[in-house]
């Protein structure tokens, strides 16, 4: 009779705890948040992003400038050299702009950018943000 009764005792906390927390279920789709600004089509995030010069780390710099008649083109200067990247849709959905032939990557976000060497994925101007 004693050890039913430290039973009871043992479980009666997380019986309970099932009965106040029922409604903590995981959700059965997870529907996104709509930001100011940011829409998404067919799948990709179209996040309104500005032309400049864009700070990094390490006293880098890239400038940016969007084309006003294709959103899915930007020109980008990079040591010296201007470059046209292409956006390529990602499996994120996130805004990855490519010149394919010169392994460029960049990485648009609101918060930072990120432009990448695309054949050994090594960043060349990280953490850069639109000044």
């Amino acid at each position: 009779m004693q050890r039913s009764v430290i039973l009871s005792i043992a479980i009666l906390p997380i019986v309970l705890a099932g009965c106040v927390f029922p409604f903590f279920q995981q959700p059965s789709s997870i529907v996104p948040v709509a930001q100011p600004g940011i829409t998404s089509e067919n799948g990709q995030l179209q996040i309104p992003l500005g032309s400049g010069v864009y700070l990094c780390e390490l006293g880098r710099s890239v400038l940016v400038r969007r084309d006003t008649q294709d959103p899915r083109v930007i020109e980008l200067d990079w040591q010296g050299k201007q470059r046209t990247l292409r956006r390529y849709d990602s499996s994120s959905g996130l805004p990855r702009y490519e010149d394919r032939q010169n392994g460029l990557l960049w990485i648009d976000l609101p918060w930072k950018s990120v432009l990448m060497d695309a054949g050994t994925g090594r960043p060349l101007a990280n953490e850069c943000k639109l000044n």
